[in-house]
């Protein structure tokens, strides 16, 4: 995921299931009813498309329920069939046996999850609700078997002595982990303990989700007078007066609480109030009072979360949670964000010494407040380097930049791409596909891009897969990997023209993409990374967005077709770190505020979570024109699961994306095949494998040094 973007992670199979109510629903089914829905459900047969692709359009809600449950009722029969098998407990009638108990049910849910956060609707999400607790008592079931977590136990005492791979060895660890970590040694009242504050922290995380999904995508401001808009590009104003004509307001302008909606209001909007009212709806998302209201919901999280830590044994819930990370510690986070805490804050403020003297040229002698930042940020930038974004806008429309990503994977390791939109079922009439071929011309993955905001899509940027990379017997199959975006629309005279931002999530989701397209592994157990290593394969991509040789690629005049000036460019060069010490603020005020949260050892029953941010950021000296890049109430990462104790895993995969980008530096190529061919061997390829440490040491032959990240943002 990108920095200000949510990465949607989807649980493998082994981890994510149903519950004894569903049995018996299933069991009372006559075998023609039973015969009748696989018939009519898509998700209940194989599909006939090219790739196995669900027809999106002929799947219902309804189907979406029924694939569930008989997924939950096919894996708890497989789990039945190992605790009552009779024969010695090996890998194979097992660990493996287990891994790929829950296939039925993975389909369902990969096929489910992506659609429900990008083309959400009242009832997909009333059925996300309904499902969530059936999921979370399933999944129980299976982790609190005392029988079966005996039977892993004992083909984890005895790997020493039995003949396994190291990927088989891994897998069996991460399994007999996974039952320790779900309450397998808790007593009987624990363990019902335990399942009811799964529950709870589910359906708390679903509704936290979903309040903001409204709060983002339906709290709009509206101006009547165009004159209101002075600065505003022409693009934008076309955009914000498309979208009040949608909403019954013709003849006036609205921007919604969508980055791409109100950024350029904060960054190019000569209208101080209009800024003010925009940028205080979207800081309050979800701290408004409403019925959508947060507050309430994030402390009650953050008790459930304590007290669930603490019957696991644990002091607090960060603990709990970084157990499992590279990080393994809370001090070691915060070690790490009080390195950088005191250069940025200290950039910070010679930013806001810039601002304050911008907004004297405007006759403004009042301090500087938050909804200032963007705008004089970008006049002392202009005034500084003679820059100009959104001259810069004019060479990054979208489908270009797009050539430039895919040229860059072209480049480090030798994928190709043919667009099959045509051939292949499609979930949105925006989004694209592609078939991903390997350097020796075999198919590597199917691709989708969905790049547009609208109503129904969570704000920000992620990538998730309808189908992640397996194995079919000796056969891989391709995985089915999604990049979501909310990018820059076009407008009725201008194409899709992106902020340097825009074009850097672009690469940054698809270093995520490449990660997918690239795994091979064949137990589910092994497919995902610790959260904290996650983001070095997306955070590294960013950094080939705008070398010249990859801008020569892409950036061409969406009028002319000719390529980016050199001095546009190198004017972009000198000034591509202004800025950074208010993005590094806001960023460490998050994860700070996560991690404060989270190593609670005791919450107050009268906990208010705003104030409990505010004071936390005023003790370290945050800058007061700065609020975190999310507050609590809007912070999805870390309140709607996922993230939680885990936002710094930004910074913290940064020391590494550095660090690991100059190793294709040090050779004088940043196309350098040798470190290409290391990079995919032992960081793209492998999965969970191997812990991330181990794999980075394997690729850079050293630990990671913090001087890259520091040299990158200007900060040293």
């Amino acid at each position: 995921m990108k920095k200000t973007a949510v990465y949607v992670i989807l649980a493998t199979a082994a981890a994510v299931a149903g519950c004894k109510s569903q049995e018996t629903a299933e069991d009372s089914k006559t075998a023609e009813e039973m015969v009748t829905e696989v018939q009519t459900n898509p998700l209940l047969r194989k599909s006939a498309n090219k790739h196995g692709i669900e027809s999106f359009d002929k799947i219902t809600a309804n189907d979406y329920r029924e694939a569930a449950k008989a997924g939950m009722a096919k894996e708890k029969k497989r789990i039945d069939a190992i605790v009552a098998n009779s024969a010695a407990p090996t890998f194979e009638n097992t660990i493996n046996a287990m891994d790929k108990a829950g296939e039925e049910l993975t389909r369902a849910l990969m096929t489910f999850s992506p659609l429900s956060s990008s083309n959400s609707t009242a009832e997909l999400r009333d059925l996300q609700k309904e499902m969530s607790p059936l999921l979370s008592a399933h999944s129980d079931d299976i982790y609190m078997n005392r029988q079966l977590f005996e039977k892993v136990k004992k083909v984890y005492d005895d790997m020493d002595t039995t003949a396994l791979s190291h990927e088989q060895v891994k897998t069996t660890e991460k399994i007999y982990k996974a039952f320790l970590r779900s309450g397998a040694n808790l007593s009987d009242a624990d363990q019902q303990k335990l399942r009811e504050l799964n529950q709870k922290i589910s359906a708390l995380q679903i509704q936290f989700s979903q309040n903001l999904l409204h709060e983002t995508n339906n709290t709009y401001i509206t101006v009547d007078r165009l004159s209101d808009l002075g600065g505003l590009p022409e693009a934008n104003i076309q955009r914000a007066a498309k979208m009040a004509e949608e909403q019954g307001e013709k003849g006036k302008w609205m921007f919604n609480m969508q980055r791409a909606s109100c950024n350029p209001v904060l960054q190019y909007c000569k209208n101080r109030d209009l800024r003010r009212k925009v940028y205080e709806a979207y800081c309050n998302r979800g701290n408004q009072g409403n019925e959508w209201d947060n507050k309430s919901i994030s402390a009650e999280l953050v008790r459930l979360r304590l007290e669930r830590a603490r019957l696991m044994g644990f002091k607090d819930c960060a603990s709990q949670i970084l157990d499992t990370r590279m990080a393994k510690t809370p001090d070691a986070v915060y070690s790490l964000l009080d390195q950088i805490w005191a250069p940025a804050v200290k950039k910070a403020n010679e930013e806001i010494e810039d601002i304050r003297t911008e907004m004297k040229k405007d006759g403004l002698t009042c301090e500087p407040e938050g909804w200032d930042y963007m705008y004089y940020s970008e006049r002392a930038r202009k005034a500084k380097y003679d820059f100009d974004e959104e001259k810069m806008s004019e060479y990054l429309e979208i489908n270009n930049v797009l050539k430039g990503v895919f040229y860059t994977a072209n480049k480090l390791y030798g994928v190709t791409f043919k667009d099959v939109t045509a051939e292949l079922p499609v979930y949105e009439k925006t989004a694209n596909a592609w078939e991903v071929y390997d350097k020796d011309s075999t198919l590597l993955a199917v691709f989708y891009s969905d790049y547009y905001p609208r109503d129904g899509k969570g704000a920000g940027a992620w990538c998730t897969s309808f189908r992640g990379q397996q194995y079919d017997g000796d056969k891989r199959v391709e995985p089915v990997v999604v990049n979501v975006c909310s990018m820059t629309p076009p407008s009725a005279d201008r194409p899709a023209l992106q902020t340097i931002d825009n074009v850097e999530t672009m690469f940054h989701e698809f270093g995520h993409a490449l990660h997918a397209f690239m795994r091979d592994v064949h137990y589910n157990a092994v497919g995902s990374v610790e959260r904290d290593f996650v983001e070095l394969p997306s955070q590294i991509n960013e950094h080939w967005a705008f070398e010249p040789e990859v801008l020569a690629v892409y950036a061409k005049h969406y009028k002319t077709g000719e390529p980016m000036p050199k001095e546009l460019l190198e004017k972009y060069n000198s000034c591509s770190k202004y800025g950074q010490g208010f993005a590094t603020v806001e960023y460490l005020a998050a994860s700070y505020v996560d991690m404060d949260l989270h190593v609670l050892t005791d919450v107050p029953a009268d906990l208010d979570v705003m104030a409990f941010e505010a004071k936390k950021l005023e003790e370290r000296g945050i800058p007061r024109q700065i609020r975190p890049r999310y507050s609590v109430t809007n912070f999805k990462h870390t309140m709607g699961g996922g993230y939680t104790a885990g936002y710094y895993s930004y910074i913290w995969a940064e020391v590494l994306d550095c660090d690991a980008f100059d190793a294709f530096v040090e050779t004088g190529d940043i196309f350098n095949q040798e470190v290409a061919a290391r990079f995919r061997k032992y960081v793209l390829t492998p999965g969970g494998i191997d812990d991330g440490m181990t794999m980075y040491r394997n690729f850079r032959g050293a630990d990671p040094k913090i001087d890259g990240l520091l040299r990158k943002r200007g900060l040293k």
